[in-house]
């Protein structure tokens, strides 16, 4: 068996965020190990600082980048993007068609049974990096998502989920995969494990992330304003980000008098915004294995983040600390004691950056990444340390069992 060089093609929907870092290092390592990569997303979202870091891609990415309208929500305009992304796609001969989040996923998969379907061999790959597993099975929107997810499931060559946590949600909200999986870890790469320092000038609290509820956008304002009622003054703070909710956000900040306390930044490089302030805040509702976290973990920043998705599992024996979602009162006394005590937060992120572990590396994820494309098509090598892993995810029950331990402190 041979592992020759790979045609891959990553498509995604929105190109920001989380989950294009993902992508940028993933397609980028894999170009510089000498497979043919390509990117495909969609060509109505992104901001400047988003469209910049995809412009960016183009000279690495020999199989090109491509942009389509792709909308956020089902309509009858996914047929039109579908019909679209399969001719485009189908003149590159992909030997892997990688979808990312949900749209992508369904796309890349859709295409690729296509493809397949017309003599093809292009291997279907998929990591959902939260999105759809983030509805409640309870609603309908979330039926019908999940519905969806498990029609797809059986045009699935192989998947790839991002925490413990993830694969746990979707062994409990769609089904047990039927394809080969692997948990494979967010990276970073090695320049960003050295320390950042905070500005002279420094507010205290940093927010860093898409401007939307499920982030906690509005808990982090809130808590500032809970602070403000029960010592007369608000702390200073920034917010850094860009996303659907941003005028609401600022309309809040208006009414609850922290127009000179709170300033808007809009999209930032994470360490340059860390020297911004003292302690950043993630206060979110949901998330996968969020970047944010890993970044600021390694940069030792002092951090108060909140016990959801795979965050537990980077904090490891330090899971203690985290604050329960949605719950303001936690928040707010979680940053009065920041404030309190800066060397105290100091302390623990360096504790905490001892805990990151070497498998938060782009290397190491890259790698887990492209031997299971090469696992699916039987050209890895017998030898290779990943092949005698197929299926490196937890057993179905303790993966189930805690998703529904963190299910139930959510």
């Amino acid at each position: 068996m041979t592992t020759d060089p790979l045609r891959i093609i990553h498509c995604v929907r929105s190109p920001i965020g989380g989950i294009f870092r993902h992508i940028k290092d993933l397609a980028t390592s894999q170009a510089e190990a000498g497979h043919e990569v390509g990117l495909i997303c969609d060509s109505t979202s992104g901001s400047n600082f988003d469209n910049a870091l995809v412009e960016a891609l183009r000279p690495t990415l020999s199989l090109g980048v491509a942009r389509f309208p792709m909308q956020r929500n089902l309509t009858i305009k996914d047929l039109r993007a579908t019909r679209d992304l399969y001719r485009y796609i189908r003149d590159l001969k992909p030997d892997v068609l990688h979808g990312h989040g949900a749209k992508g996923g369904a796309y890349a998969r859709t295409i690729g049974t296509i493809l397949r379907m017309k003599g093809q061999d292009v291997t279907r790959i998929y990591c959902p990096h939260g999105g759809s597993l983030h509805y409640d099975p309870n609603r309908l929107e979330g039926r019908v998502y999940h519905t969806i997810e498990r029609m797809l499931s059986r045009l699935t060559d192989g998947l790839i989920f991002v925490s413990d946590y993830e694969y746990a949600a979707f062994e409990t909200k769609v089904g047990r995969p039927k394809a080969p999986v692997r948990i494979v870890y967010n990276g970073l790469q090695a320049s960003e494990f050295s320390p950042v320092t905070e500005a002279p000038e420094a507010a205290e609290f940093l927010y860093i992330g898409m401007l939307r509820d499920l982030k906690g956008t509005d808990l982090f304002i809130d808590a500032l304003y809970n602070i403000k009622l029960k010592t007369g003054s608000a702390p200073t703070a920034h917010i850094v980000g860009e996303g659907p909710d941003e005028d609401k956000y600022r309309k809040m900040v208006e009414t609850y008098g922290l127009g000179d306390k709170v300033t808007f930044h809009g999209a930032l490089p994470a360490r340059e915004a860390f020297r911004m302030a003292k302690t950043v805040v993630v206060p979110s509702r949901a998330e996968a294995m969020p970047y944010i976290i890993l970044e600021t973990v390694a940069a030792q920043r002092p951090l108060i983040a909140t016990r959801v998705g795979g965050i537990p599992e980077i904090y490891g024996k330090f899971s203690g600390r985290l604050i329960e979602p949605g719950h303001i009162d936690m928040l707010t006394n979680a940053m009065e004691q920041a404030t309190i005590n800066p060397q105290t937060m100091q302390n623990a992120a360096v504790k905490l950056r001892g805990c990151l572990a070497e498998t938060f590396s782009v290397d190491l994820m890259s790698d887990r990444i492209t031997t299971l494309y090469q696992q699916v098509r039987g050209v890895l090598p017998a030898d290779h340390p990943a092949a005698s892993s197929a299926a490196s995810a937890a057993p179905a029950s303790s993966a189930q069992a805690a998703y529904a331990r963190s299910s139930n402190q959510q």
